[in-house]
C-alpha cells in the first residue's frame, strides 16, 4: 500500500494543501484558487479534497498529516513580546488574546474538527516548525545533493530568517534571526507606508522601486536615514530594528507614522493617492537596503556551510531583484528557489519534512528539480470545457492538432491580440508559468499599457514578465542562469536598447513607463530589467510549442506572460473561472485546452460585467 503524507498550511494567509505519495510530490494547490477568495487563510478543505482526489488516495489511507508550523511556540512569542513591550500595546493585546485562547492555542483541536469532516482521522497530526517547513520545501525538491539553505520571511514562531545546510535527507539549521528583527517585516513596513497592502503589495513595492532616481540626492538621503535610524545591518546579514519606529510587535499597524513622517518628510501615502517621486525614491531606497541584507546573508551562508549551491524559500525569496543580485555576484555556483516560497509552500515543506526528517529514507535529487515545473494543480478535460460551452451558450472552435492550435494562436498574438491561455495543470505558487496565463506580443509598445489598464485593471506602473525559449535566453537578457519560475531579474541586453537609459526619466510616472526602451518594450522595465521566465520543452511542452510557433512567425522568441486574473481575484483555476474572466475583460481570444474562443463570437452575458476600474 502506498505511503501518503498530507501537508497543510492555514490560518495566516495563503492556505494550501500538498500531498506526497511514496515521497513523490503528486499535487499541491492554494485554497484561494477553489474558494475564489484572494489570499484565503481559512482551513484548506477544498485544496485537501483536490490533492486527495488527484493522488487517488482516500482520507483514511493517509499515513501522516503535517501542519506547517507550531502554534504553541507562536503563542509563546506573542505573550513574551507583549510582556517585553508592556504597557505599550495593551489595546492590541486585548484584541488578540481572546482569539488565540479560543482558537489558535487549541489548533490541534481545530484541525481535528476540520479533518473529521473528511472521515475518521487515520493518523496523528504532526507539527513542523515554520522555517523548517520553508527549508524542507527549498531543499528536498532541489537538484542538489548538498546545499546551503536560506529562508527569509516576516516571522514564523520566533525565527524570521534561518541559515541551514541540507545533506541527502537531513536538514540542519545553523543560525536563526529572531522576532522582532525581520527583513520581511521591514520590507512590509515600507509596503504599508507607501500605501500598498501588507502580504500582497510587496510585489508592487518591488515594481515601483525602479522609478526611484538611482544616486539621486533624495534617494541617498532616504537610504542613509533607513540605515542610521531604522535598521543596523551586521556583516553576516543579521539585522537589529529600532522598534521605536515600528508598531507591528504590539500595535495595530506596521509603522509609527508620526516618527516616520518626521524622519522622511512625507506622510504615509493614501492607498488610492498619487504616487509622487518621493515615494518612488523611498521604494528604491528600501529595495537597495533589502538587496544588501540578502546579499550579506547569502555570503555568510556560503562561509559557514562551505556549500557551492544555495536553495531559498520564504516570502522574501520572491524578491526576484534581490535574487538576481545574489546570482550576479556569483556568491554560489548555482541557486534554486522554491516557486511557492511563501506560506502556501509551507504545506509542501511540511509534507516533505514529515517524509524525510527522522527517517533513513534516501533522497535522489531530480533534474532539473522535483517540482514538475510547479504544475501541481488541477487539470481539466475537453469534456469539462464542453460543459462551459453549453452552460454559457458559448461559441468555440475545436482544434485537435497541437501544431495547428499553436500556429493559429501565434498568428493572433503577432497581430497584437491578447490571448487567455488555459492549459494542463494549474501552477502552484503565485506565478502563472504558461498554464493559467494571459499572453501578448512583447514587441508591441502599447501592450503593457493595454494589459494593465484594459485587462488586469491594476496600477499602470506595474511591469510584465517575458517568457522566453530557454535556449534563446542570452540573446535577449544578460542572464546566464535558467529562470523557470520567474524568480530572477536580469538586464535586457544592451544590443536591444533603442533609447538612452536616462531619456524620459524626468517625466511623470506613466510617461516614463510608456517610453519605448528596447525592441521588446512590453517586458522592459524602466531600469531596463526584466523578470524572466525561461521555458523548456520537457517542463511545459505546449507553452514551448506556442513560443516556438510565435518565433517562427515573427523572429521573436519572447512573449509577455502575466497571470490569468484581474486585480483583486486569484488566478483562474477551472474553465468556468477562465471563461468568466475572459468575458469580463478586453481579452481578444481564449485558448482553453483544444478550444479556441473568439470574443467577437460570444453571446452577450449581462451578469458578466467589466472588471474593476483600472488604476492609473
Amino acid at each position: 500500500m502506498p505511503e501518503a503524507i498530507l501537508g497543510i498550511s492555514a490560518y495566516y494567509h495563503d492556505s494550501a494543501a500538498a500531498i506526497l505519495v511514496d515521497g513523490q510530490i503528486v499535487a499541491a494547490a492554494q485554497e484561494e484558487r477553489f474558494s475564489r477568495i484572494k489570499h484565503d487563510d481559512r482551513f484548506p478543505a477544498l485544496a485537501i479534497a483536490f490533492v486527495l482526489d488527484e493522488a487517488g488516495i482516500s482520507f483514511e489511507e493517509l499515513s501522516a498529516i503535517v501542519f506547517y508550523e507550531k502554534p504553541i511556540l507562536k503563542f509563546e512569542r506573542l505573550l513574551e513580546t507583549y510582556h517585553a513591550f508592556a504597557p505599550k500595546g495593551f489595546q492590541s493585546f486585548v484584541a488578540a488574546i481572546p482569539l488565540w485562547i479560543k482558537d489558535k492555542l487549541f489548533m490541534k483541536r481545530m484541525l481535528r474538527d476540520e479533518l473529521a469532516k473528511f472521515g475518521k482521522i487515520p493518523c496523528a497530526i504532526s507539527f513542523s516548525e515554520h522555517h523548517l517547513s520553508h527549508a524542507a520545501s527549498a531543499f528536498y525538491p532541489s537538484p542538489f545533493e548538498v546545499a546551503a539553505i536560506l529562508t527569509i520571511d516576516g516571522v514564523g514562531e520566533w525565527a524570521t530568517s534561518t541559515i541551514g545546510i541540507g545533506t541527502n535527507n537531513k536538514i540542519k539549521i545553523l543560525k536563526e534571526l529572531h522576532f522582532p528583527h525581520s527583513v520581511g517585516l521591514l520590507y512590509s513596513a515600507f509596503t504599508y507606508y507607501i500605501g500598498f497592502v501588507v502580504n500582497s503589495g510587496e510585489y508592487k513595492l518591488m515594481g515601483l522601486a525602479p522609478y526611484g532616481i538611482v544616486n539621486g540626492k533624495q534617494t541617498i538621503e532616504f537610504k542613509q536615514k533607513i540605515l542610521n535610524q531604522l535598521v543596523d545591518i551586521m556583516d553576516d546579514g543579521s539585522i537589529i530594528l529600532n522598534m521605536s519606529y515600528f508598531d507591528f510587535a504590539t500595535g495595530l499597524k506596521m509603522t509609527n507614522n508620526r516618527k516616520w513622517e518626521q524622519l522622511f518628510g512625507i506622510p504615509p501615502r493614501n492607498p488610492e493617492g498619487e504616487i509622487t517621486q518621493a515615494y518612488m525614491n523611498l521604494a528604491l531606497a528600501i529595495q537597495q537596503v533589502t538587496e544588501e541584507i540578502v546579499l550579506r546573508m547569502a555570503r555568510h551562508a556560503r562561509e559557514i556551510t562551505g556549500c557551492k549551491n544555495l536553495v531559498m524559500a520564504g516570502g522574501v525569496a520572491l524578491n526576484c531583484v534581490a535574487n538576481g543580485k545574489v546570482l550576479n555576484h556569483k556568491v554560489f555556483d548555482d541557486i534554486w528557489i522554491q516557486p511557492a516560497s511563501g506560506d502556501a509552500g509551507g504545506a509542501l515543506g511540511a509534507a516533505l519534512a514529515g517524509w524525510y526528517i527522522g527517517s533513513d529514507r534516501l533522497r535522489t535529487p531530480q533534474l532539473p528539480d522535483g517540482m514538475c515545473g510547479s504544475l501541481l494543480g488541477p487539470e481539466f478535460t475537453d469534456k469539462d470545457i464542453q460543459k462551459i460551452i453549453q452552460k454559457y451558450n458559448a461559441k468555440a472552435k475545436h482544434i485537435q492538432e497541437v501544431e495547428e492550435l499553436t500556429n493559429e494562436t501565434a498568428s493572433f498574438l503577432a497581430k497584437g491580440k491578447i490571448v487567455g491561455w488555459f492549459q494542463g495543470r494549474m501552477e502552484y505558487g503565485p506565478r502563472a508559468l504558461g498554464n493559467r496565463s494571459i499572453l501578448g506580443d512583447a514587441r508591441n509598445p502599447e501592450m503593457q499599457r493595454k494589459l494593465n489598464l484594459s485587462i488586469k485593471y491594476r496600477e499602470g506602473f506595474r511591469p510584465f514578465a517575458p517568457a522566453v525559449l530557454e535556449e534563446k535566453l542570452t540573446e535577449y537578457f544578460d542572464l546566464d542562469h535558467p529562470s523557470p519560475y520567474m524568480l530572477f531579474v536580469g538586464p535586457v541586453k544592451q544590443s536591444r536598447w533603442i533609447a538612452d537609459p536616462v531619456a524620459g526619466f524626468d517625466s511623470p510616472i506613466l510617461k516614463r513607463l510608456y517610453h519605448q526602451r528596447s525592441d521588446i518594450p512590453a517586458v522592459t522595465h524602466v531600469d531596463y530589467s526584466a523578470r524572466v521566465q525561461t521555458v523548456h520543452l520537457k517542463t511545459n511542452s505546449r507553452f514551448y510549442q506556442l513560443l516556438k510557433a510565435f518565433a517562427n512567425l515573427t523572429g521573436c522568441d519572447v512573449l509577455v506572460n502575466t497571470s490569468f486574473n484581474v486585480r483583486g481575484e486569484p488566478i483562474v483555476c477551472a474553465p468556468d473561472d477562465a471563461y468568466r474572466c475572459f468575458m469580463s475583460t478586453e481579452m481578444d481570444y481564449l485558448v482553453m485546452g483544444n478550444y479556441l474562443f473568439n470574443k467577437e463570437d460570444q453571446p452577450v452575458l449581462p451578469e458578466m460585467k467589466k472588471g474593476a476600474k483600472a488604476m492609473d
